[in-house]
C-alpha cells in the first residue's frame, strides 16, 4: 500500500506540482508577459497575455505534417524528450521551500538537464532532411558552445560562496543554496555575487532563444531554422518547450540569488519575484534590442565568450578569495 501510494505521489510531483502543470501555466504567463512588455516598449499594443495559449491549442489542432526524407520517429519524438527534461529540471529547483527530488549535486545535474532540449531540438532538426533546419542546427550547436561556460561560471561562483559559508569548499545542492538564503538572506545581496547575477540574466534570452539571441531559429533568414519543417502537435510542444525554459531559466535564478520561488527578498511572494526577475530580463534584452539587431553568430559568441563569462569569472575570483 506504501508502494502506492508513494508511486502516485511522484506521479503527482512529475505530472502536477511542481511538474508539467505547474510548468506549463508559469510558462505560458512567462511568455505573455514578455511578449506583452517588449511590445510597449515598442509603443505597440500587442498581443493579450493569454495569446501563447490560444497559439498552442490551435497548433494541437492542426495536422501534423512529416517530411519524406524525415526519419519519422526521431522527428517526432525529439520535441517530448526535450520537454520532458525541462520538466525534470524543476522538480529539482525549489518552490516554497519545497522541492520533488534533492541531493549532493542538484546543479551538475541540472547543468546537464539543460543541454537536453538544445540536443533534441538538434536531433529533431537533423532527421528532418530541411537544408534550412540544417543551418538552424549548426547555429544552436555555436550558441550552446557560447552559454555553456558562462553558465558553468556563475554556478561555481553561487557554489564557492555557499561552500564558503556552509564550510564545505564547493556547494552543489541547490536545495542547500536556498536554505542558506532562507537564513542568511539573498546572495543578491552580497557585492561579490551581483556580477554573477547580472551574467545569469544574459544567459537567459540566450539559453530560451529570445531576440536578438534568436539566431538558430531567425525567421526573416532561414525560414524558423530548426523549426521549419515542424507543424500541428510537434510545433505547439516545441513552442511549449521555450516557454517552459523561460520559466525554468527564471526560478532557476530565483533559487541561486533571491533564495527561490516563494522565499525570496523579503519573503515576497513567489510572483512577485518572478515578475521582477522577468522584468529585468526583458529590459536587458530590450536594451540589446536597441543597440543591434539580429545577433550574428559570431558576434554571439564573442558576447557570452568575453563580457558575460568575464563578470562571471569576477564573481567566481571574489568568492574564491573569499570577499
Amino acid at each position: 500500500m506504501s508502494v502506492i501510494i508513494s508511486t502516485l505521489m511522484y506521479l503527482g510531483f512529475i505530472l502536477i506540482f511542481p511538474g508539467f502543470l505547474f510548468c506549463f501555466f508559469c510558462g505560458m504567463l512567462l511568455c505573455g508577459i514578455e511578449r506583452k512588455i517588449v511590445a510597449r516598449m515598442q509603443k505597440r499594443v500587442g498581443p493579450p497575455i493569454l495569446q501563447p495559449w490560444y497559439d498552442f491549442f490551435k497548433l494541437c489542432g492542426k495536422e501534423t505534417i512529416i517530411p519524406t526524407a524525415a526519419n519519422k520517429k526521431v522527428f517526432l519524438f525529439a520535441p517530448v524528450i526535450g520537454l520532458a527534461a525541462l520538466v525534470v529540471i524543476q522538480l529539482f529547483i525549489p518552490v516554497f521551500g519545497f522541492t520533488a527530488f534533492s541531493g549532493n549535486a542538484d546543479i551538475i545535474v541540472i547543468l546537464y538537464l539543460l543541454l537536453v532540449p538544445a540536443l533534441a531540438e538538434i536531433f529533431g532538426a537533423s532527421a528532418s532532411g530541411s537544408p534550412y533546419a540544417g543551418i538552424g542546427l549548426s547555429r544552436e550547436m555555436v550558441t550552446i558552445i557560447s552559454c555553456e561556460l558562462p553558465l558553468v561560471l556563475v554556478l561555481l561562483a553561487v557554489g564557492k560562496a555557499v561552500g564558503n559559508a556552509v564550510g564545505t569548499g564547493v556547494c552543489f545542492s541547490l536545495q542547500t543554496i536556498a536554505e542558506y538564503q532562507i537564513e542568511k538572506g539573498s546572495l543578491i545581496k552580497q557585492f561579490s555575487m551581483i556580477p554573477a547575477a547580472a551574467a545569469f540574466l544574459l544567459v537567459i534570452p540566450g539559453e530560451i532563444g529570445s531576440h536578438p539571441f534568436d539566431t538558430a531559429e531567425a525567421e526573416t533568414e532561414i525560414c524558423e531554422g530548426m523549426l521549419a519543417e515542424y507543424s500541428g502537435p510537434p510545433l505547439a510542444i516545441n513552442k511549449l518547450s521555450h516557454a517552459v525554459k523561460m520559466f525554468t531559466m527564471t526560478s532557476l535564478f530565483c533559487a541561486l540569488f533571491l533564495g527561490g520561488l516563494g522565499v525570496g527578498i523579503m519573503t515576497v511572494d513567489a510572483l512577485i519575484v518572478l515578475g521582477l526577475s522577468i522584468i529585468i530580463t526583458v529590459c536587458v534584452v530590450a536594451l540589446i534590442n536597441a543597440a543591434t539587431a539580429r545577433l550574428k553568430i559570431e558576434q554571439l559568441f564573442k558576447y557570452y565568450w568575453t563580457f558575460v563569462s568575464g563578470l562571471a569569472a569576477l564573481s567566481l575570483i571574489l568568492a574564491w578569495f573569499g570577499l
